[in-house]
């Protein structure tokens, strides 16, 4: 047997070690319960699809730029999935039986072969909540409604950023630019680069005094656009009129470009003070479902970057409760662990007493029972709370209402 040469990880992707890995376990079940109780459902699709779904008609956006190829024994082109979005298609196609609207939410991880730096990686885990066929927008400001309840159940102070695709499109087009969709990858990059970058990527298409007219409109309040009839600003009013009924306020601004090519309608994107870059961000995407089948199936959804919320959330999850020491007690030891598992509280046995201590504190453990021939003979179980010294004989029943 040869020995490995490299046991290092691969650059761009990481270990999740069990403190943190409890934290995201829990911020995951408090994201999955928000969205059931606004009636969505869970949906799983594979992390491997063919190359040419995974590029669709979206050859031109960055993010597809990155997505790992790979093949099969059959020589079949293959990808890493670097979204959710773009699987619902085939998903449609394949399941036609599934009932629309689909109210879906879905979490798992995604790859983008893309230069990394800190606290970014090539593998992430993304959550999406997305309600395919129904156009109201009153499912616009749902989804927008689902996050805001999340990240206040994570104690994470946000702010909704909103703009609207035909409204962008009608700003760049009322200044007779051409090449629209380069320009909006550009103005994607305003916050990333700031405005003097972006401003020198346009001029190579762009003159001077039209990309100065473009940065100016992108500065305007909705009231502007509003005022001028500008289609896509009557969809953002609608917007803020509903979630205003869920007591949401939206911030809007007409930089807010959403770089995916494949969006229609109302864009958003969720911010924090204590975080650099978007939290979520998603939109309407009326096109992008069913154009495979020649049909037209609405959609609008949002992911929540993972990684990012779980470093924000301030959330503590639970830990194990507590330690059983036996001495020289396996078999009543074992029985006292699967009597407190019955009554939910997390435990396991340890044989050693030395060591046994040591590993509770390394753990932060909350408690440590001991179980000697003492404590059999009184009919007692002495409980000790690790952060406090302090020791109690307790009957079973008072351990249990103790824990």
């Amino acid at each position: 047997m040869t020995n490995p040469t490299n046991l290092e990880l691969v650059k761009g992707f990481r270990d999740i070690l069990p403190d943190e890995a409890l934290k995201r376990e829990k911020v995951r079940q408090i994201i999955s319960e928000t969205c059931k109780s606004y009636g969505f459902l869970p949906l799983e699709t594979p992390t491997i699809e063919y190359e040419e779904l995974v590029k669709g008609d979206n050859e031109l956006d960055e993010a597809v730029s990155t997505i790992y190829k790979l093949k099969d024994r059959a020589e079949r082109k293959l990808a890493l999935r670097y979204e959710f979005t773009f699987q619902l298609s085939r998903l449609l196609i394949e399941n036609s039986n599934i009932k629309l609207p689909l109210r879906r939410y879905q979490t798992g991880n995604v790859f983008r072969d893309e230069p990394i730096g800190v606290g970014r990686y090539r593998e992430f885990t993304q959550f999406d909540i997305d309600i395919v066929g129904d156009e109201s927008i009153k499912t616009d400001a749902e989804i927008l409604a689902v996050a805001s309840e999340i990240f206040k159940k994570l104690g994470i102070k946000t702010e909704i950023v909103v703009n609207n695709r035909k409204l962008l499109n009608n700003i760049i087009l009322s200044l007779g630019i051409e090449n629209k969709e380069f320009v909006i990858r550009e103005i994607d990059k305003i916050d990333k680069l700031g405005e003097d970058e972006v401003k020198k990527n346009l001029n190579k298409f762009i003159d001077k005094p039209t990309i100065i007219k473009l940065l100016s409109l992108l500065r305007k309040p909705l009231s502007y656009f509003s005022g001028k009839k500008f289609k896509g600003s009557e969809e953002l009013k609608e917007l803020e009129k509903i979630c205003g009924v869920y007591g949401m306020k939206l911030k809007f601004s007409a930089k807010l470009a959403r770089g995916l090519s494949y969006y229609t309608g109302n864009v958003f994107e969720v911010y924090s003070q204590d975080f650099k870059g978007s939290l979520a961000g998603g939109g309407r995407y009326n096109e992008k479902v069913g154009k495979t089948a020649d049909k037209k199936i609405p959609a609008v959804g949002l992911a929540l970057g993972f990684d990012r919320v779980c470093e924000l959330a301030k959330i503590k999850p639970e830990k194990i409760k507590c330690l059983i020491i036996s001495i020289q007690q396996d078999e009543k030891a074992i029985k006292l662990a699967e009597n407190l598992r019955k009554k939910d509280i997390s435990c396991f046995v340890m044989y050693q007493i030395s060591k046994a201590l040591d590993y509770a504190n390394s753990l932060g453990i909350p408690y440590v029972i001991f179980l000697g021939k003492e404590e059999v003979k009184k009919k007692k179980i002495k409980l000790r709370d690790m952060k406090t010294g302090e020791e109690k004989m307790l009957g079973e029943k008072e351990l249990i209402t103790s824990l």
